[in-house]
């Protein structure tokens, strides 16, 4: 199965693997054959489980400034424009659908988070957008 070089207290040994099964492993070590019971059973996981950092800095929610008279309209994460339900001049109000952005074979629809009269669309259907980029005015 697999060999192995040792170098212990300056004596060279070569362990060669032969059968392992359960707890029990059949190998050979400088051509003499040796039968190990392991004191405990080897746990074989199937899948590997995956860790991810915690971020750096937590996320920044989307903040409307209500004294304002513009608002732009970020992209929340990176994607595709896959529709735009809106035209320049149209008047919205907050919770109006104005474009849907397929992120992660998931589709998100982009909302009006305060009243407004559109007054420019940055985006066309099918432009790709990475996060934060700007996709719409609002007056």
């Amino acid at each position: 199965m697999k060999n192995f070089k040792f170098r212990i207290h300056d004596n060279n040994y070569k362990v060669r693997i032969l059968s392992h099964e359960g707890n029990m492993i059949n190998l050979e070590v400088n051509g003499t054959s040796y039968s190990v019971k392991m004191k405990e059973d080897i746990v074989m996981t199937k899948t590997p489980t995956l860790v991810r950092a915690a971020s750096k800095r937590p996320s920044e929610p989307l903040k409307v400034n209500p004294s304002s008279n513009k608002t732009k309209v970020l992209s929340p994460l990176p994607g595709s424009i896959f529709s735009i339900n809106i035209k320049v001049g149209d008047t919205l109000k907050e919770g109006d659908s104005m474009l849907i952005l397929e992120a992660m074979k998931m589709e998100n629809d982009i909302t009006a988070e305060k009243a407004g009269v559109v007054t420019a669309i940055h985006v066309t259907v099918g432009q790709q957008v990475l996060q934060n980029d700007l996709l719409i005015e609002l007056e």
